[in-house]
């Protein structure tokens, strides 16, 4: 077997949209991890063949990359012990906090955790964001969970801004680019979560894991990772 199912090209799955990661512009697919995955592309000589991954549930993504349906996959995707005991993980990219976005009609003052008490919270399914939720559950500071399927982005939002849930949760520099243009959310505070960001193989492509590292190596080297990193992340680029 060579270096990827496919000679010439890395078939890579992302859970669109989950900007500024990846998002469809224009008809094609972009974003930082995309165009990260095109310049990792240049450097082993393949073509890039984005797919996009439709389950409900984001863990869900694994399952086709232990069967062989795609290389990797990129998404935002943060290493769990969980995920890191079913998939190879590169070295991280990426480091980010969740973010919290609030209505500031309702909770206009919202500034830190405590802030949130006796709200729901909207969850996407297999999102990292579940475990800060029933951290705070358990602590009593939010009042309830409510799962999103993981492409329900969207109405999670819209139920934020009708006041049907107080609070989503989301990878910092996400959700701040999902409620940009929705005048009644904001992001109120981040948890500091520190969580690395990483591109996932089979458990047996050991080969293709350390090309990718050694490409991303030389991007980091030649000033093409941080040329990425100031336009899709010019606010807050991540370590």
């Amino acid at each position: 077997m060579g270096l990827t199912l496919t000679p010439g090209s890395l078939v890579v799955a992302s859970a669109y949209p989950d900007p500024p990661f990846d998002l469809i512009q224009d008809g094609s697919a972009t974003g930082f991890d995309i165009e990260l995955m095109r310049a990792v592309c240049a450097q082993l000589g393949v073509a890039l063949q984005p797919v996009r991954y439709a389950g409900d549930d984001f863990n869900g993504i694994f399952d086709g990359l232990a069967k062989g349906s795609y290389d990797a996959v990129i998404s935002g995707t943060t290493i769990t012990p969980e995920r890191a005991a079913v998939a190879l993980f590169s070295q991280p990219y990426l480091e980010f906090n969740q973010g919290v976005a609030v209505n500031r009609r309702s909770t206009p003052s919202a500034a830190s955790l405590g802030d949130l008490r006796g709200l729901t919270a909207g969850i996407q399914s297999g999102n990292t964001s579940d475990f800060v939720a029933k951290r705070l559950l358990a602590e009593g500071t939010i009042a309830g969970i409510k799962y999103y399927p993981y492409h329900g982005i969207t109405t999670a939002l819209d139920d934020l801004e009708a006041g049907r849930i107080g609070l989503v949760i989301k990878l910092f520099p996400v959700i701040s680019w999902l409620v940009r243009d929705r005048a009644q959310l904001s992001v109120a505070l981040e948890v500091p979560t520190r969580e690395k960001l990483g591109i996932a193989f089979a458990q047996q492509n050991q080969s293709l894991c350390e090309a990718v590292n050694r490409a991303l190596a030389t991007l980091r080297d030649n000033g093409e990772f941080a040329r990425l990193q100031a336009r899709w992340f010019p606010r807050n680029g991540g370590s």
